[in-house]
């Protein structure tokens, strides 16, 4: 017997998603709740300058305490397409655009606990484009040296789940354009 989606309660509507208590049916017939946020799906950026440096978002994350060194990233506004939504989000948290934007990846973030579908980039030919970015963020954009952000991943000095997923999916591209050599 499969597992049956019975029903689904929303619990509390924040201004970016859903939390919900949904029922499912388990294959043994036992009826099981589940808590479940429903959110609108994200864009993760890897945005390289011409200079052959990753440009990162620092910023203060309430859920982790402090501040973390994160890729640029933003939630789909309704109706709105992932990519149209990375275009936007490079210019708000970067203040550049991409001449360029492949997309090369795909997950679930948290399925244990979320929808939330992520979406991953990789932004060339950057250029000067700011976009004001949302006024609840204090975002300082840091430039590192690709070879370096690797070796600070390797060290457990990122720890953004995102952050490390986006690098994990950049780096046969990057090779292939010879902007990182193998490590």
């Amino acid at each position: 017997m499969p597992i049956e989606y019975l029903d689904s309660e929303l619990i509390f509507q924040g201004r970016v998603f859903g939390l919900y208590k949904d029922r499912l049916r388990l294959p043994d017939g036992q009826i099981a709740g589940y808590d479940v946020i429903h959110h609108p799906g994200a864009i993760t950026l890897i945005p390289i300058d011409p200079q052959g440096n990753l440009c990162f978002a620092r910023q203060y994350r309430a859920a982790a305490r402090g501040e973390l060194l994160e890729l640029p990233a933003g939630t789909l506004e309704p109706g709105e397409a992932p990519e149209a939504c990375a275009r936007r989000e490079i210019r708000e948290e970067t203040g550049m655009a991409a001449g360029k934007l492949q997309k090369i990846g795909e997950c679930f973030l948290a399925p244990g606990y979320s929808t939330e579908f992520m979406h991953f980039y990789l932004a060339t030919e950057l250029y000067a484009s700011p976009l004001r970015g949302d006024d609840d963020e204090d975002i300082t954009v840091e430039r590192i040296p690709l070879q370096q952000v690797y070796a600070m991943a390797a060290r457990g000095e990122i720890r953004d789940g995102k952050t490390l997923a986006g690098l994990l999916l950049a780096r046969p591209h990057l090779e292939s354009l010879q902007l990182l050599s193998e490590i």
